[in-house]
């Protein structure tokens, strides 16, 4: 929650552009599942499942680089909940009818109207009323590409889970799932791979890889991998299990706007605020009750 909650605040801070912010928050990600590999022997995965996690960080890079995107136009306090939002939703979609989480019909409804409060708390923290000081075309921008974003984020989650999936099976073979340590250094060797592809589609009008806060940016990915270790050992049926970690790590969200709004100054009034607060109370409560259907 703390790594996952300052981790845009962070990458806000330094500053660059969304090439630089991915370059340097990937190599900081690479460096702490590579130590993670060395120092617990976890072992590295071959064949389908190297294909799969490097695919599913892949689609992280994709996913985040829409996130920057959104933070230059409105900041990260406004982007976080609408991108969180589309998550959630994206999430709680794929596990309902690929993998069938929602098994019954009250299940379905339950969760539908989660989904619906996902949407009305997200809404409600990019409510301005100031309409007038508010760059309307700069916010549905932003959020179109969340919304865009949100495939690559989808495709971070549904990845390592393929295996899970039986008519998946009529196009590879059945392997060995990976544990989530396991699935670490994939995913982040395929964040660093959509970082420099990025960069390299970029490069006749910067070249980031000789921008110093292109580098800088590697402490911001230091939040970002220590997050996701903590949430892959959280995860585990020995500690908090799959459920509740996830609905810890939602409550990233709630830091990540708040920091960015004290941290960063990206102002707001005091209706905005408690339209924001509630806001994210919707946001949290719903995403609850997805987790736990």
């Amino acid at each position: 929650m703390l790594g996952w909650g300052f981790f845009p605040t962070v990458s806000s801070k330094i500053g660059g552009k969304p090439s630089n912010q991915i370059l340097g928050a990937t190599i900081g990600a690479v460096i702490v599942a590579f130590i993670v590999f060395l120092f617990t022997g976890c072992g590295f995965p071959m064949g389908w499942n190297l294909v799969f996690g490097i695919i599913s960080g892949l689609g992280w890079g994709f996913g985040q680089i829409m996130a920057f995107k959104g933070y230059s136009l409105v900041g990260s306090s406004r982007v976080m909940p609408i991108t969180t939002a589309f998550q959630l939703i994206a999430t709680a979609l794929w596990g309902a009818f690929a993998l069938s989480s929602w098994p019954g019909i009250m299940h379905k409804v339950i969760g539908i109207i989660a989904l619906v409060v996902i949407i009305l708390g997200a809404t409600l923290t990019t409510w301005s009323s100031n309409k007038e000081n508010t760059d309307v075309a700069a916010l549905r921008k932003a959020t179109i590409y969340q919304l865009i974003g949100v495939i690559g984020y989808w495709l971070y989650s549904a990845a390592p889970q393929i295996e899970n999936l039986n008519w998946a099976h009529s196009f590879i073979p059945r392997t060995a799932p990976m544990n989530g340590l396991e699935a670490f250094l994939p995913q982040t060797l395929g964040m660093l791979l959509m970082a420099v592809i990025y960069s390299l589609m970029n490069l006749k009008s910067e070249n980031v890889f000789k921008e110093s806060v292109s580098y800088k940016q590697i402490v911001a990915g230091f939040f970002f991998g220590i997050a996701a270790l903590a949430y892959l050992v959280a995860a585990q049926p020995a500690f908090l299990g799959l459920s509740t970690a996830f609905v810890f790590s939602q409550v990233s969200v709630v830091l990540a706007t708040l920091s960015g709004i004290y941290m960063l100054h990206q102002k707001k009034t005091t209706k905005e605020m408690v339209a924001t607060l509630i806001g994210l109370a919707l946001i949290i409560l719903a995403a609850t009750v997805t987790a736990f259907l």
